[in-house]
């Protein structure tokens, strides 16, 4: 029998085991928000793999794990719209310190992302 996957929240996707596009680009978003930050404020500390530092890292994965346990599935809102606040309050501080750094920066050096982001803010989670 094969295992759920961790990213199935009840809505059909043709990719077993993949997340949904919805979710799929969240993630991509914020990758590539914390990747800006990251570049821009921690030049001098790279992590392992020449990547991330290790805090931006630790952010990286927990914001993945909260989007995989999101109780909306591909149905959720941005965060900031979300009635749910599944962040830890330190975490979702140094969140909003990433956006508020690099969210005038991605329409530039991400437009697709920008603009697909912008459209999911007017989203409100299905109650119910």
């Amino acid at each position: 029998m094969r295992r759920p996957s961790p990213w199935h929240h009840g809505c059909v996707d043709e990719r077993p085991g993949r997340p949904p596009r919805r979710l799929a680009r969240e993630e991509k978003t914020i990758a590539a928000m914390i990747a800006l930050y990251c570049r821009d404020h921690h030049a001098d500390v790279v992590g392992p793999d020449g990547g991330l530092c290790g805090e931006c890292s630790a952010l990286l994965e927990y914001a993945r794990l909260r989007l995989a346990k999101c109780r909306y599935g591909a149905d959720k809102p941005t965060c900031a719209n979300c009635e749910t606040h599944c962040y830890r309050p330190e975490m979702r501080a140094r969140v909003r310190a990433v956006m508020r750094y690099s969210g005038p920066r991605m329409l530039r050096r991400h437009p697709v992302l920008t603009a697909a982001h912008l459209a999911d803010r007017h989203k409100t989670p299905r109650t119910g």
